[in-house]
């Protein structure tokens, strides 16, 4: 394993979270860019990859992390009990922006980003401690397979009580149905049916988060850089084919429901813009070239230093202004420029990126780094 810490994951890491709060944050949501909004169900768009990106970018940091600490001499045992620590710290973060600031636990939204990033952490954990590589490809065809054969071959009621096997709407899927019986008065306030990130499709989630634990292990072994990025492209070449594919012939490509082919699909994605990440960061031979990309990429290495901080106090602060009802006080001067709707909403986005930059550029200059 390298214990050498890499620039492009980091970039890579504030790439993602820089465009999650991009997304997140629109001046109106009713004047949204198409692909700065989730596919409405079946599809995707540019919002769609940013979960997955996550979620893949902490299967890499988990191998990278094991090696450096394995080699350190850390136990098996202890490094289980460390991970299961972070996740459930992430866990409640999560459950305390749902809660944040009314705090009713009546009908707090159990499910969450952090949350499900918590589970797949947990999850992954065991997985990737006591596991090969070849144990772990293992794990991921079988969760695939189950999760597939659940959502195709179950009978299960809809919310308009109709019993059907495999129909793959709003509330009639076998994940919804299950995240109900499970989840009941405590899912996604905007449906209350069903969830984004609900229980069972935390499953092929999962899924993401060890193809990037695979990928993790790619980049730690002993061959050359360049070989390592030829395979990387290669094989999110070959991911994106696959989840094409399997659009077609499986189940669509669906986020909400985080469907086989969405996480073969995205995973293929990752690969490809991580891989240009690390080529022209860590990996390519000019090191001219390299310290002109890591020059540009400062402001996606300061995000990434600090990533899942600066998501927590986003959602705190965006909660406060909900709560005190600020956003239009701070969206009609956006609003007033010479600006389409949709334009202004997201210069109001941008804006709010930012702000958050502003915090992430402080931190970083007086080398705070929040550590889960």
């Amino acid at each position: 394993m390298t214990s050498q810490r890499l620039l492009s994951l980091d970039a890579f890491r504030g790439f993602t979270i820089a465009a999650m709060l991009l997304v997140n944050n629109p001046g109106d949501w009713g004047n949204l860019y198409s692909q700065l909004a989730h596919a409405d169900w079946h599809g995707w768009t540019f919002t769609d990859w940013i979960f997955p990106f996550f979620l893949f970018i902490g299967g890499v940091s988990m191998t990278l992390s094991l090696g450096r600490q394995a080699e350190a001499g850390a136990d098996k045992g202890a490094l289980l009990a460390k991970l299961w620590r972070r996740a459930a710290l992430i866990f409640a973060i999560g459950l305390f922006l749902n809660l944040f600031p009314a705090f009713d636990f009546s009908t707090v939204r159990i499910p969450g980003v952090l949350q499900r990033i918590a589970l797949c952490t947990a999850l992954a954990a065991p997985i990737v401690v006591y596991y090969g590589w070849r144990g772990q490809v293992a794990w991921i065809v079988a969760l695939l397979a189950f999760y597939s054969a659940v959502m195709l071959l179950l009978p299960v009621p809809g919310v308009d009580g109709v019993v059907a096997a495999g129909v793959l709407e709003k509330g009639r899927d076998a994940a919804s149905w299950i995240d109900r019986l499970v989840l009941s008065g405590h899912l996604w306030p905007v449906s209350r049916t069903w969830d984004p990130e609900g229980l069972f499709s935390t499953i092929p989630a999962l899924c993401s988060q060890l193809f990037g634990v695979l990928a993790g292990r790619w980049l730690a072994a002993r061959v050359d850089a360049v070989e390592r990025t030829v395979w990387l492209l290669l094989a999110g070449l070959a991911f994106v084919l696959a989840g094409a594919m399997l659009d077609v012939v499986l189940m669509p490509v669906n986020k909400s429901l985080w469907t086989t082919s969405f996480c073969v699909m995205t995973t293929g994605w990752a690969l490809l813009v991580f891989g240009a990440f690390y080529w022209l960061l860590d990996a390519a031979p000019s090191a001219a070239l390299r310290e002109r990309m890591a020059a540009l990429a400062r402001p996606f290495v300061i995000f990434g230093m600090n990533a899942l901080f600066l998501y927590a106090l986003s959602g705190v602060v965006v909660n406060m202004i909900g709560h005190l009802g600020w956003h239009g006080a701070l969206y009609a001067p956006i609003a007033a420029l010479p600006l389409v709707p949709k334009a202004a909403s997201l210069a109001y986005a941008v804006a709010f990126v930012l702000a958050m930059y502003a915090v992430a550029w402080g931190m970083w200059r007086r080398r705070w780094f929040v550590k889960v």
